[in-house]
């Protein structure tokens, strides 16, 4: 894939009119005592270089038309532990025009910054505010740096997500495959739920068939909610008794070649009430009618528009919502958006269009969520946009409880 990253670069340059693009890749972040987490590339890095280990630097000269990968500094005890990507195998990866030190990285920033006023990289991202975790220290580190060396440092994260956002041949390719093997794993294990005894049982055989065809593992922490646990929309703990007359919500994605597939059921544990199947008839009925929505130049403002009026209908015909302008109970029974962008990130940006485009990759996951009633329906697809109205990824994966 050099010649898709090598073109990635020269896609961002002609947006930024050229100049100096300088992004970082994450830094290890610390597990326990003296252990790191497994490593996960920052998304826009991974799609100009291709690089999958931490600390390296990219920095781009647009005008000369030459890229640079930084290599970081390893200690001969991480080279032996933990091992390191090599100059030539960085080169073969990425396709930059050469690999440097770090200290010749300083030299050549310095020396860009005498041509070069302005240099680009990642600023803040979008509602950073609401985060409830520390986010990488690498991507500030870099920005800190540029800032104490050119005279403007500005925020290219904008047209990289518009350029993410229109997902080429080759991504299309491998979002497809990732969201089969997916879809795969969701019939396996619906078939195997009756043996099953704990939410962990189910997370268990996602992981087995991811790890054993080719994937990495898991693209996020897998939702495995059964009964009132799915009312918490992110409950990532697995660890509960499967009990008859339950549903089941399981939000999981695998992420292999880069990739990821986000998809969403809720299945019955044995016999339901007519109050459950109610809730998930008509979840799966706003499902599809949101879906069919969906076309390339609709207004994202007219599709948001349309998807309240249709999750409206159905809280109402619940019970759980008298009057359509009720909006905090529209809030506390539907919480969440309806859809995201979804490509290297689970939670791909879609670049802030006016309009869907053709090749545009994101999810439709509508939900009732009852708390006072132990139930929690999602269902959720992974939608391509066409020239012509849409493809569901993920649609031959039956959404029957």
């Amino acid at each position: 894939m050099k010649d898709f990253f090598t073109a990635n670069r020269e896609q961002l340059v002609a947006k930024l009119n050229g100049g100096v693009v300088v992004l970082s890749a994450y830094a290890s972040m610390q597990r326990a005592n003296d252990f790191a987490y497994m490593f996960e590339q920052e998304s826009n890095f991974w799609w100009l270089t291709g690089i999958e280990s931490p600390d390296w630097q990219l920095i781009i000269d647009g005008t000369r038309g030459k890229s640079w990968a930084v290599a970081p500094y390893r200690s001969n005890s991480s080279e032996i532990f933990d091992g390191s990507l090599s100059p030539d195998d960085a080169l073969k990866v990425s396709g930059v025009s050469e690999v440097i030190t770090h200290d010749k990285a300083i030299v050549l920033l310095r020396d860009l910054a005498k041509k070069h006023s302005v240099v680009y990289t990642l600023g803040e991202p979008p509602y950073a505010e609401y985060f409830d975790f520390v986010q990488n220290p690498a991507p500030k580190k870099i920005h800190d740096l540029l800032n104490r060396t050119f005279s403007s440092v500005q925020d290219c994260r904008k047209e990289l997500s518009q350029l993410r956002a229109i997902k080429q041949p080759i991504e299309i390719t491998l979002i497809k495959k990732v969201v089969n093997l997916t879809v795969d794993a969701f019939e396996i294990v619906k078939e195997k739920l009756p043996e099953m005894g704990y939410e962990y049982d189910v997370e268990a055989e996602f992981s087995y068939h991811f790890r054993k065809n080719g994937a990495v593992g898991h693209a996020y922490d897998p939702i495995v909610a059964s009964g009132k646990n799915a009312c918490t929309l992110h409950y990532i703990k697995n660890s509960a008794k499967l009990k008859k007359r339950d549903l089941l919500l399981l939000d999981i994605g695998a992420r292999r070649q880069g990739y990821a597939a986000d998809v969403s059921r809720t299945y019955a544990l044995g016999e339901i009430s007519k109050r459950q199947q109610d809730v998930h008839s008509a979840v799966s009925a706003a499902h599809a009618e949101i879906i069919s929505l969906l076309k390339p130049d609709y207004s994202v403002e007219q599709y948001q528009r349309d998807v309240d009026e249709i999750m409206t209908n159905v809280l109402m015909s619940l019970g759980l919502m008298k009057d359509a302008k009720d909006e905090k109970n529209y809030r506390k029974y539907f919480p969440h958006a309806i859809s995201h962008g979804l490509g290297i990130d689970p939670h791909d940006s879609l670049g802030g269009p006016r309009f869907f485009q053709p090749n545009m990759v994101l999810t439709v996951e509508p939900g009732v969520y009852i708390p006072e009633e132990g139930i929690g329906v999602r269902i959720e697809d992974d939608i391509l946009i066409t020239t012509t109205g849409n493809t569901n990824l993920s649609g031959r994966l039956s959404t029957e409880l």
